[in-house]
């Protein structure tokens, strides 16, 4: 691994929180090329490791593999938070899939009102407001976060399942 992979994965793994290309860009006083190649690099090192490089757009963070998390949860011992509900889960599939999408788009999709769910799902960090909707009143606009990354073991959204009865084009959300 060269020298720039390795100061990304020193400065990730430093981090409490995903960082932003522009930040690792900063850090690094390199451009974007040459980071997007540094962390390629990095990727495929780590692949047969017990951490793994998370992405959802220009934010990147090291986690742990999921089929590890029993044992670093077994270790650290932390906080146990609720499950989600039925509803919840529902919810966060329509955004994760279509975003980013509308409350009344995911309404109109569940059929039953989802102020509760989305508030839940937010405070949750599991989706986040990515915008607004042009046109009148201009709806917010929700997307999945990183931590819906980190719950769902993946590396990024281009790993969520084809929904059936769509072509791949059609079901593909948004790059990250």
């Amino acid at each position: 691994m060269n020298q720039l992979s390795a100061a990304i994965e020193a400065i990730l793994f430093s981090s409490n929180r995903p960082l932003r290309l522009r930040e690792l860009q900063q850090a690094t006083d390199s451009d974007r090329l040459v980071v997007e190649g540094a962390l390629e690099e990095l990727r495929e090192s780590l692949s047969q490791r017990g951490l793994m490089l998370q992405r959802q757009q220009d934010l990147v963070g090291l986690v742990t593999r999921p089929e590890l998390s029993a044992y670093v949860r077994r270790a650290l011992r932390p906080e146990l938070t609720g499950r989600l509900s039925p509803a919840a889960y529902e919810t966060l599939a329509i955004v994760a899939f279509q975003q980013p999408v509308t409350k009344s788009r995911i309404e109109e999709i569940r059929g039953v009102n989802c102020d509760s769910v989305l508030a839940n799902l937010e405070l949750r960090d599991l989706i986040i407001e990515v915008g607004r909707a042009p046109g009148p009143g201009q709806a917010k606009l929700y997307g999945t976060t990183m931590r819906f990354l980190q719950v769902l073991g993946l590396e990024s959204l281009q790993q969520l399942p084809v929904p059936t009865g769509k072509s791949e084009e059609e079901a593909s959300p948004a790059p990250s």
